[in-house]
Order: C-alpha cells, then structure tokens, then sequence
C-alpha cells in the first residue's frame, strides 16, 4: 500500500461507492424484512439471522455480538483489516484510485497517529540504547540474545531493543514534542501519585509489537537475568488489543498466503527462532490463549490451514486442553466455505519451538507438522490417552470423557462419525453411543470478548450489579438518546442544545456526544456514517453502541422525531430533579447560607418543582 494519508474526501467517495448490503451479503446470505435486511452475523458463529444491516444508513449491527459499525468497521472487524487497508479495499473493490498527501513532515495530530507515533519513536530509542548502549545493563542484554542465538542479524530485523528505564525514555519522548499524556496512553510510561511520569519498561530486552502493516503499537519486555514479571507486556491501550494482535505476522502474512498454513506458537522469541530456521509462517500470540478474532484474522492470510504448535510441558499441555474451546459448527463441513481448517500438534520430549528447530533444524519441524492433526481429533486423542482402556473402568471414563468433546457439534454428521469411533476404541455399542450424543448439553465455551477491551468499556457492561435501577433507566435513555440522533443526524442537529448541555451520567455517553456535536459543527451534512466513524477515533466501542436498536420503544422507532422529542424531554426533566435534589441538600444546612441566599434557593425549589410536577403530567410514556 502506498504512503501517505488519504483525505476525508475520498474516504467518503469510496464509502458511498460501495454498498454494504451487498459487501456482506459475500459472506452471509441476506433476507429483507421491511426496510432493514438481516443475516446470520460473520463475526460469531450463529443459526439464526440476527445481525440487522440498514441500506438507508449504510450501517450494521448485530443483537447477538453487539458489534457494528459503518462499512470500514465490517471489514476491520471480520478481516481483520486497518483503517487504510479497509479503505483501500474498498476503492480497489468500487475502481477509485486514491491519491494520497506525501508523508507528514511530523506525526499526525490524529489521536491514534500521535500514539503509533510515540511507539515508533520508543522502539528506535530501545533500538538504539542494545546496539549502541554504553552500561553494563546494556551489555547483558547483548549477551543475553548472543546466548540464545539471536545476536547478528536479527536484533535490526526485528528491531529488538534494551529499556534502560529510570526516566531516560520519558525524557527523550518529550525532547520530541511528546506529552506525558501521550506517554501514558501508548503504555510505555506511567503516572504517579505525584503526577510525574516515569518509564513503564526498566532493565528488559524489547520486542516491539507490530500490526498487521508492520506499524509499532506495543512493547514485549523480558527481564534481564532474575526478576518479575518473566515477561511483560503493554497492556490494553486504543491501538493495542491483545485479543486481535499476533506477534510476527507483519513478517509472517506473505508466507502464509504462500504455504496456506499459518502456524501458532506462545512465545515471541519462539516465533524468532522459526523465522531465522526458514519456517517463516510462524505467528504468537501475546499473553491470552489463540481467540475467535485471531483465527478470523489469520484466515484471511492462510487459507488451507491453522496449526497450533504447543509445548511439550506442561504449560503447553494446559494450552492444549483450553484450545478445545474452538471446537463448534465452523469446523464442519456443514458450514461450507466458512469452514475453518483448524490442526493442532505437540512438540516430543519436553520442547518448546526454539528448542526444536536449534536442535533438529527447521526442516524437521516441517516434516513434524506434516503429523497435525484437526482439533477435534487432536481433542479426542488427548482424552482417550488419559485414561487405561485395557480396563473396563478406563474405558468407561474415556468413552464418556471423549464424547463429551463432540457436544457443540452433536447434530452434525462430523461428530456422528466420531462417536461410532469413539465407541470402537472403548468398546461401547455405537446405538449407545448415537444416543448418549443426542442428549449431550453443550457447556459454555470460554467467553470471547464481543469488542477489543478499549479503554473506555460499554457503560452499561456491569450496571445490573453495580448501580440502582433508577440510574440504569437514566443511562439506557442517554444511550437511546444518542443512538437516535447518530443514526439520524438531521434529529442530532435539531437536539444539538440537548446533546450540549446534558448531564452525561456516564463519561462515555459525555465524548460521544461531543465527538457528534464536533463532527456536525465541521460539516452540518454529514452522514451517519461518518459520525460513528468519527466518534471511533475517541470511544473505540462507539461503533458497537451508535448502531444499537431502539426496538423497545416498540413503534416509536418508525419516528425518531417523536423518540427524540421524547427522550431529550426525559433526560431534561432528569436534569431538573438532580437540580432540585442538590439544592434540597444546601437547604438541609440553614447554618451554612445567608439568609437571603437561603430564601432565594428556597424560593427556586419552589418553582423548580411547580414547572417538574407539570412538565411531568404533559410527559406521556411512548406506547
């Protein structure tokens, strides 16, 4: 892709150019009800349609994952994309060619360009401080990679680094016009109680992390010689999700779409060591077990197939039994060309991968990944293996212990064919087997998140167990307040004053209103869609609320104009009652007011409350 920023121009030419009706209609068949059309949703696995996709506004959203957004959002989230990939993508899909400005002479004042910006300026400092780092510290760490065969080449190939800590980075980000703000948000420094910012990384050896275009977004640190945490990751930060990030697949995504395999380890240093013994395909993940979204995004690289290479200890072991949770209908043949290909393999005699291939070489890691075997095979093997078949009571475990693997999948024919054998190797009728599968309840699998943890969480994620009903009320009707106006932004600029002056009682519902009222007052023209893309860039979850439903208001959504009306009204007389409550609160300490300022607030309660009680009995519920 070439250089350069594409202007807001053209990023609305080409979403206009393009329809997402018909962009997602590709991956899942459509079926219209009314205006709207709705489709089994590509981003978990489902049966029935109920993600709702608007031509009208050109955005989507799924009630069952609670994803959605505008076009670019689609791509991004099922393909794994960036932003310029996806509308890259898409010019190339509608034939736009897009001209692009030169390179900036300085980092984007964008929040996210600004942070991609501390990151690569941290990663030539690390750089910078192993190659050329004068300290004792420094030579450790030089030694420490020459030890572990990754010294010569590869600490430039992969632009590994030393992390002096004790304040030297901090100092040298702001010498470059970065803020402590900044800093703080790209995770690689941390505030104190004091307020001054010190270096988040000290006396470790630095493996930046890169997206999928080979941008800097986060930092590995392994601690030199004795010291905890063994390794240390950024944590969550607006570019850094660990639930969608894959260690070397910048490097590893050409080779994938070569072989048509993409291979899974844990470690970064592993994922080194593969690539430097020509096994080049190789991809980690970073601090979190392989998830659905990881396998979406590799998918779109290697098309045949993904391995899981695990350990041989016991860790790899413990890796091994939790991947079993990928096992569900996407690996049947039923699902079609949404099948995914999904093989797992354990490395003999206690290695890891870097063991491996420095002492058998590369080559024999390949002929040994010849062996994978699918997961759910894989699955049944390991359950089998753990029990004594030569014993009826073994076998009567295993044959229970392997059966329950199937439960996800049990209507299909797959798994059919796998409880007959499954009975052959424990000695169990196959009627009984066919029946005891039938009956099989599915346990819930491991929770995949249903967005990348951001920074600002859903505001309404843990209401029901931490806040009274009353303020949930209050804050599903900001929600719906703000929904209406995203999706309809005539009704946004009618209610400007609302979204304005309301008390948000949320911080969330607060920056999405300003980002609304910002992108409005830019240009009063402006399309749903490009009012929750814009809000994306301050709330990285905005895309997932804007697109909401405001269904439970039953027919009031056929007019937003009266849902507005409504809600703004609500959340206005909301307002009053607080008003009234905080200056009831000043009445109850006469002592502390002088008495005319007393009679005047008590004078305003008055009248606040004669106008509240009237606006009230006016106030009539939607049916």
């Amino acid at each position: 892709m070439s250089e350069g920023r594409i202007s807001e121009e053209e990023i609305q030419k080409v979403r206009e150019a393009n329809d997402i009706v018909a962009l997602m209609g590709e991956r899942s068949p459509m079926r219209q009800k009314g205006h709207d059309f709705w489709c089994c949703c590509p981003i978990h696995n489902e049966k029935t349609p109920s993600c709702k996709v608007d031509p009208a506004t050109q955005l989507w959203h799924c009630f069952g994952c609670g994803e959605g957004g505008d076009i670019y959002a689609f791509l991004m989230k099922v393909d794994g994309m960036s932003f310029p990939e996806a509308v890259q993508t898409l010019a190339d899909r509608a034939h736009i060619v897009l001209t692009r400005s030169g390179k900036d002479e300085g980092p984007s004042n964008t929040k996210k360009a600004r942070l991609k910006a501390v990151c690569a300026e941290t990663a030539d400092f690390y750089h910078m401080q192993l190659m050329r780092g004068k300290s004792t510290e420094a030579a450790a760490a030089r030694s420490y990679l020459a030890g572990r065969d990754l010294g010569g080449a590869i600490p430039k190939e992969w632009t590994l680094g030393f992390a002096p800590g004790s304040g030297t980075l901090t100092r040298h980000l702001a010498s470059k016009g970065f803020t402590n703000d900044e800093m703080v948000e790209a995770n690689v420094a941390l505030k104190g109680d004091n307020g001054r910012v010190r270096d988040r990384f000290y006396n470790r050896i630095m493996f930046p992390i890169r997206d999928v275009g080979g941008e800097c977004i986060a930092f590995g640190g392994r601690v030199i010689g004795n010291g905890e945490p063994k390794y240390l990751n950024s944590q969550e930060t607006p570019l850094f999700h660990k639930s969608t990030v894959l260690f070397g697949l910048d490097k590893a995504k050409n080779a994938m779409a070569a072989t048509g395999v993409a291979i899974v380890v844990e470690g970064y240093t592993d994922v080194i060591a593969l690539h430097r013994a020509g096994v080049q395909n190789a991809v980690a993940t970073l601090g979190t077990a392989l998830t659905k979204q990881h396998i979406r995004i590799l998918s779109r690289h290697a098309k045949n197939q993904i391995i899981y290479l695990f350990d041989g200890d016991a860790a790899g072991q413990r890796a091994a039994d939790r991947a079993l949770q990928f096992i569900d209908d996407s690996i049947t043949p039923e699902s079609g060309r949404s099948r995914i290909e999904l093989c797992a393999v354990t490395l003999p005699d206690d290695l890891d991968p870097a063991d491996f291939v420095g002492q058998r070489g590369g080559e024999a890691l390949k002929e040994y990944l010849k062996d994978a075997k699918p997961l759910l095979e894989y699955g049944i093997e390991r359950r089998l293996s753990k029990h004594d078949l030569s014993r009826p009571e073994g076998r009567a475990a295993a044959f229970t212990d392997a059966l329950s693997i199937l439960a996800p999948i049990k209507d299909s024919l797959l798994a059919k064919d796998y409880a007959v054998q499954i009975a052959g190797r424990t000695r169990t009728r196959e009627e009984d087997a066919l029946k005891l599968l039938a009956g099989l309840k599915a346990s819930p699998s491991i929770a995949e998140p249903t967005q990348a943890v951001s920074v600002v969480q859903d505001p309404l994620d843990h209401a029901a167990s931490s806040l009274s009903a009353q303020e949930v009320s209050r804050r599903r009707f900001e929600r719906e307040m703000l929904i209406v106006c995203a999706q309809n932004p005539v009704i946004a600029l009618d209610h400007a004053d609302t979204l304005a002056v309301t008390h948000w009682h949320d911080r969330t519902h607060e920056l999405l209103a300003t980002s609304m009222l910002d992108t409005l007052a830019a240009d009063s023209g402006a399309s749903a869609a490009e009012i929750i893309t814009k809000a994306t860039d301050v709330v990285p979850i905005a895309g997932s609320i804007l697109t909401g439903s405001t269904s439970k208001y039953g027919t009031a959504v056929e007019d937003p104009a009266a849902l507005s009306a409504y809600l703004s009204e609500e959340l206005s007389l909301g307002d009053m009652e607080e008003s009234i409550a905080d200056m009831r609160a000043q009445l109850k300490m006469p002592g502390l007011l002088p008495e005319d300022e007393y009679e005047m607030i008590f004078q305003m309660v008055v009248s606040l409350q004669k106008d509240l009680l009237a606006r009230r009995a006016a106030h009539k519920p939607l049916n």
